[in-house]
């Protein structure tokens, strides 16, 4: 139950002054919520300074004026073309209101002439005479405060105001209670950071420009809380995890080692020793949940099959899940052929798979028969049932919050939990988005692996690529083309493929192939098998190739309007054609003109091929949810904290965050209790139930 101190924060908007139901609505839209405490966690970016109060005469065109006038005249248009005007004036000279599509009885009841009336915006000079054109706001003087000259400016939605945001703001921050103060006094002194509610107040009440910065004292006190929140929160998920028996698996090593003698290669260092890691956590007497990450070709499937095999080894069952049905047979495809030998069964399982064939299937889990089953969200299913599941392995699938990681793992006999990645993640997001995990980085690639060639050109050379892409292809070389990302919609990212691939077809004819995320996963797989086998010399595709595809044979990538992708997604792209060991080139093509910025993240894909490195880019230039896809992903997108800034709290929230769990585990002394309400306050209550449960 949350802390009834919390309450007045969890109220709805409608309880303040001037929503109704239609503002109500519009903040909902704006706030992703519409509960005093969405409107809080609502920042300001920027502030209008109206303290300027000349005479008319000594008022400067151009700037932001507060004036004092009297209403001389109101000159009505003769056609609704023409705007409507009114004359006002102070005892030094004259200037112009301009209205346009107004009401004009609106008019004449605000502005009545003779009137004294405080009135507020830009002042401009036209034809001689001085005008302001629509004033931001028209008050009676006795309705002026101080307070007025410095006004807040908010991020805005259609129908809702900063006027609006003004008024509804002081309201929600007369409702913050007096709350207890979670952090260390010493540590709030060395910081010299107001409590809670000051610093709540003083974001919201900008004296000047520099006081919306993020390293202020007032927004640096909120991000470490909303920090400190989140790293606790996953500390006390990690602590249940880690408190939860699970089982001791010690292969005796006889189907890894025939495995491993079957392989053309040998196991890197790197990968060697994330295996050590895992059978560590496999031998030990509770569950294990770690996170594997390792750059594009590094080799995670096999580490992850190895992993399986000792489960295997132990009379057990093991899971591999992957987040598209490509993915999934991909995998398979890798490890049944190593199986086989081994006189071991594996499966696919996905929502494709139907009646008969997936009933045999579900029996054969159930009673043994399969040892790794590899699948999509269908392993999900409640009537997917195994023998005995020790081992439940997710792959690249960010969308997977704390408590679903933990989903597949239920349906075992306390299986351990090993979730992979391909995305280069740096610290910062390892911390914040599986803080709750134990990791291991794979930080090698296998040798023989040559550097991609990555070229950076305008849109403007397309005819000139198509030509370089006729003769590489009439020489056997197999290419992708990615076309343009166009964010929050699908049906666009489609045109601008489906345009592609009518234009590509002309030149390539039948060798070209198109595969896009609205295809029907069978249609999806015949192109896909077209293109590993040749048929198909050419594949134009929005970013579903993203993830995984291992068609090593493909040695080119062109990437349109490259500027609009993430780093991170432009590194997984350019890993598609790094399957083999023959020499790669990616193709990265932009509009023009390119920002300094832009310059700079296609420059960092030309000089580097290091995922961690991109990845720390990535994030310092876009922010963490593109690192990990997009919106919808697992990564925790803050509301007060800014990674680029608050990268050093993050580190130092972690370390407290261990501190308080080592010595306060149940969150009982008066710190604890204060956490308590922390934890409410930023919505993680399912880690407090954890203390119920």
């Amino acid at each position: 139950m949350r802390p009834e101190i919390l309450y007045p924060l969890f109220a709805d908007v409608v309880t303040l002054g001037g929503v109704g139901e239609k503002a109500r609505k519009l903040l909902c839209n704006l706030l992703g919520g519409s509960r005093i405490i969405d409107l809080l966690w609502h920042l300001p970016t920027g502030i209008i300074d109206r303290a300027y109060m000349p005479k008319l005469n000594e008022a400067v065109p151009g700037r932001i004026c507060t004036l004092r006038v009297q209403v001389v005249e109101h000159m009505a248009p003769r056609n609704k073309r023409q705007p409507y005007r009114v004359i006002v004036a102070d005892e030094t000279g004259q200037a112009e209101l301009i209205f346009f599509k107004v009401y004009a009885d609106s008019i004449q009841k605000n502005l009545p002439v003779g009137a004294w009336r405080i009135i507020s915006g830009k002042l401009e000079s036209f034809n001689g005479n001085k005008q302001m054109a629509h004033p931001d706001f028209i008050l009676k003087p006795e309705q002026f405060a101080e307070d007025m000259k410095k006004e807040t400016v908010y991020p805005l939605t259609a129908g809702i105001t900063n006027r609006m945001l003004n008024k509804f703001m002081p309201q929600a921050l007369a409702k913050v209670p007096g709350l207890p103060e979670w952090l260390n006094g010493e540590f709030l002194r060395q910081q010299d950071w107001p409590g809670f509610k000051d610093a709540l107040k003083a974001v919201h009440h900008p004296q000047q420009e520099i006081d919306l910065q993020p390293w202020t004292p007032a927004r640096c006190r909120l991000a470490y809380d909303e920090l400190l929140a989140n790293q606790l929160a996953l500390g006390i998920v990690r602590q249940k995890v880690k408190k939860q028996s699970g089982r001791t698996l010690c292969g005796d090593g006889r189907l890894r080692q025939k495995v491993l003698q079957t392989l053309p290669f040998q196991l890197t260092d790197a990968q060697q020793k994330v295996l050590r890691e895992i059978y560590a956590d496999q031998a030990s007497p509770f569950r294990m949940l770690r996170l594997l990450q390792g750059d594009v070709g590094s080799g995670k499937t096999i580490v992850a099959l190895l992993a399986m095999l000792n489960a295997v080894e132990c009379g057990a069952q093991a899971a591999m899940m992957a987040p598209t049905e490509i993915l999934a047979k991909q995998h398979l495809e890798t490890i049944a052929p190593l199986l086989e030998p081994l006189g071991l069964r594996a499966e696919l399982l996905t929502g494709r798979i139907k009646g008969k064939n997936r009933e045999k299937i579900l029996t054969s889990l159930e009673n043994g028969e399969i040892s790794i089953v590899v699948g999509t969200h269908a392993l999900f299913q409640e009537n997917v049932v195994f023998h005995d599941l020790a081992l439940a392995v997710v792959d690249e699938q960010h969308r997977f919050g704390v408590h679903q990681r933990l989903g597949l793992s239920e349906k075992g006999n306390r299986a351990d939990v090993l979730v992979m990645t391909a995305t280069p993640i740096p610290r910062t997001l390892v911390l914040t988005a599986y803080g709750d995990m134990e990791y291991s980085k794979i930080d090698r690639v296998p040798e023989g692996r040559q550097p991609t060639d990555t070229r950076v050109a305008p849109l403007e050379k397309t005819a000139d690529v198509i030509r370089g892409l006729k003769r590489k292809l009439a020489d056997g070389a197999r290419a992708y083309w990615v076309c343009p990302l166009v964010e929050e919609s699908e049906k666009l990212d489609l045109a601008a493929a489906e345009e592609r691939f009518a234009g590509l077809q002309k030149v390539f004819g039948d060798k070209v192939g198109l595969i896009h995320g609205k295809m029907k996963e069978k249609d999806k797989d015949a192109v896909m098998e077209r293109f590993k086998k040749g048929e198909l010399s050419l594949l134009v595709a929005t970013t579903v190739i993203e993830v995984g595809v291992n068609v090593p044979e493909a040695t080119i990538m062109i990437v349109e309007h490259a500027e609009r992708f993430g780093l991170a997604q432009l590194h997984q792209l350019r890993g598609r054609i790094k399957r083999g060991c023959a020499p790669s080139v990616c193709l990265l093509l932009y509009a023009s003109p390119l920002s300094e910025t832009g310059k700079e993240r296609l420059n960092i894909m030309k000089h580097s091929e290091d995922g961690f490195e991109i990845a720390e880019k990535d994030l310092e230039l876009r922010g963490g949810g593109e690192i990990l896809g997009t919106r919808q992903s697992g990564f925790t997108m803050f509301r007060l904290a800014d990674m680029s800034v608050h990268k050093n709290l993050l580190h130092i929230a972690n370390q407290d965050a261990k501190m308080i769990l080592e010595t306060d585990p149940e969150l009982k002394s008066a710190r604890g209790q204060a956490l308590r309400v922390l934890l409410y306050l930023f919505e993680k209550d399912d880690s407090v139930k954890t203390y119920k449960a």
